[in-house]
């Protein structure tokens, strides 16, 4: 592990201030260019098909100014609204720049959407041409709804989006505190929210990331899993790669031994993904390792021990060195630091990567706020916290308890504008005075590292008047492999007296098998669970524990970021 730096990531910028951009911040075109001008030649985005297809800096480049005069000859103007919807993949993020190069609006839209769904999103946002991947290029051909093009972004499908050029104009370029993207956070069929972020706001929450610190090297290969159109990945992983010089490969699919091999042959160095992926690939290697026989399985869990010790305390790394074998079968051995988002990660997952030797960083934010504000420094983290907030961050807690935990507000440059045409349900988003309303309960310590108790909206209150937050029971379910889904909540014990009670709701891994190598009958399983629940509510305080099991015979529904929609339960 290595000293961290005192200058800012950022600084490198002052030299081209008042050359290649004006103001505090480039926008994001800007931003791209002079990535060009430092590392023309590395690879920028990278895809296996099973063969690997990669575009350098300048190549892409060409393509995407290519595609901006087309889109300038087709009407787009400085801030016109151009959708793009697919799947992650090079002609994606081509898509995206050319339409800020053209002087437009991004809306990037949840392929997974249906298709009315989507139609709204389009509709809401007033976008006028659609780039669109293959699995929904012919419906939007014959139902274009409010848009006046739609473009392929697969080859053999239509227009294809590399095919795209128009004549040589002078293009009106954004401003840094213009529109550069409009994220809706719902894709319901009610009133879509329509999170609007600038150049500025997404410009800067990806350098001052880079300043908490989080090191991001032109050698870095990060890895897309995650939908790109998702305000986390777009930002940490497409966004801090074009930044710095970086390359990204995308991944196809969310499927763990796909993951692996990608990992492997693209030499991953930087992999960011959802805590349901990170205790996955470490239940894993945690069942790797059992398998050795508990005399192995408790040494190992011992050097581990030690080995995080040294970590945190003389911030000397011996993991990856003690624990390489561990890692290659992982194919982990290239990984230099691990991100989690999108969800809270238990602790002991956190501290698990550490003691093996990986720099494993956990992040706080919404997309509301571009949508990164607090990461855990890799020399300074703290493994019960989501992170300390960045520079430029004016964090705050509303109405805090005798436990200092209340409502986290929130005041920087990556804060959004609001929301598109919702100019009440904007002002109810601020405090009076300015502050985002994040909508998450939590603390804060002396060194401005942030612990999140859960959402204020999911807070349960138990009959003797105390507040229980899901999210911290959830966590302590994480690595039971026996669980696929499981959902904390309240239920109503008494009316009257409006108290709740605890309920747990558990999908069971259909793909669990006993110590006898059988897939366990519905008896056994639901004992299973039982057993793991009262082991758990013997960690948890008296108030907190779980006192109704609901065992389900089909899996909640997620988010794209494997998150339960809690809102769309009865």
């Amino acid at each position: 592990m290595s000293v961290p730096s005192t200058e800012k990531p950022w600084e490198f910028l002052k030299e081209y201030r008042g050359k290649a951009f004006n103001g505090e911040w480039p926008t994001l075109p800007e931003m791209y260019k002079i990535t060009v001008s430092r590392y023309p030649e590395r690879a920028c985005f990278t895809i296996y098909e099973p063969d690997r297809i990669s575009l350098n800096y300048t190549e892409a480049l060409k393509i995407i100014e290519a595609i901006a005069r087309w889109l300038y000859s087709k009407g787009i103007r400085r801030g016109d609204r151009v959708a793009v919807s697919g799947k992650n993949a090079p002609e994606w993020t081509v898509a995206y720049l050319a339409i800020l190069f053209a002087g437009g609006v991004v809306v990037p839209i949840d392929y997974q959407l249906k298709n009315e769904e989507i139609d709204l999103l389009i509709k809401t946002s007033g976008a006028r041409i659609l780039f669109i991947d293959e699995e929904k290029h012919d419906y939007y051909m014959q139902n274009p709804g409010g848009v006046n093009t739609v473009l392929s972004l697969k080859k053999g499908k239509g227009t294809y989006i590399y095919d795209l050029d128009g004549p040589q104009e002078e293009i009106e370029q954004a401003a840094e505190t213009d529109l550069a993207a409009i994220l809706f956070t719902s894709g319901t069929m009610g009133n879509p929210k329509g999170v609007m972020l600038t150049h500025r706001n997404l410009v800067s929450d990806c350098y001052l990331a880079q300043g908490t610190p989080l090191i991001v090297l032109h050698t870095d290969i990060f890895y897309a899993i995650l939908p790109i159109h998702h305000s986390y990945t777009m930002l940490a992983v497409f966004i801090e790669t074009i930044s710095t010089g970086a390359e990204v490969v995308f991944g196809k699919k969310m499927v763990t031994s796909t993951i692996l091999k990608d990992l492997k042959q693209a030499k991953i160095t930087m992999l960011l993904g959802v805590p349901m992926l990170f205790n996955k690939v470490l239940a894993g290697i945690i069942k790797g390792l059992k398998e050795k026989g508990i005399v192995v399985y408790g040494l190992i869990s011992f050097l581990m021990a030690i080995s995080g010790m040294i970590k945190k305390v003389f911030r000397v790394n011996p993991g990856k060195k003690m624990f390489g074998f561990v890692l290659d079968k992982a194919s982990l051995t290239t990984i230099r630091i691990c991100i989690s988002g999108g969800g809270p990660l238990a602790p002991s997952v956190f501290r698990k990567y550490n003691q093996l030797g990986i720099d494993f960083v956990q992040g706080y934010g919404l997309t509301e706020t571009s949508p990164i504000i607090a990461l855990n420094p890799i020399e300074q983290y703290k493994e019960t916290s989501v992170g300390r907030t960045f520079p430029q961050v004016d964090m705050k807690i509303l109405d805090a308890d005798e436990n200092g935990v209340g409502e986290v507000i929130v005041k920087g440059p990556m804060v959004m504008q609001g929301y598109y045409n919702m100019p009440e349900e904007t002002a109810a988003a601020f405090t009076s005075d300015g502050y985002l309303k994040t909508g998450d309960l939590g603390y804060m310590d002396s060194e401005n590292y942030l612990y999140l108790t859960g959402r204020a909206k999911n807070m349960i209150v138990t009959e003797g008047g105390k507040n229980v937050y899901p999210e911290e029971i959830e966590n302590e379910f994480q690595l039971y492999e026996q669980i696929d889904q499981i959902l904390i909540r309240g239920y109503v014990m008494d009316a009257k007296l409006k108290s709740e009670g605890i309920e747990a709701l558990v999908y069971p891994n259909q793909e669990y098998k006993n110590a006898k190598g059988e897939t366990p009958g519905e008896a056994e399983t639901k004992g299973k669970i039982e057993s793991i629940i009262a082991e758990v509510n013997q960690r948890l305080q008296p108030y907190q524990k779980i006192n109704r099991i609901v065992i389900l015979d089909k899996p909640l529904e997620m988010t794209t970021t494997k998150k339960i929609k809690r809102g769309e339960l009865n």
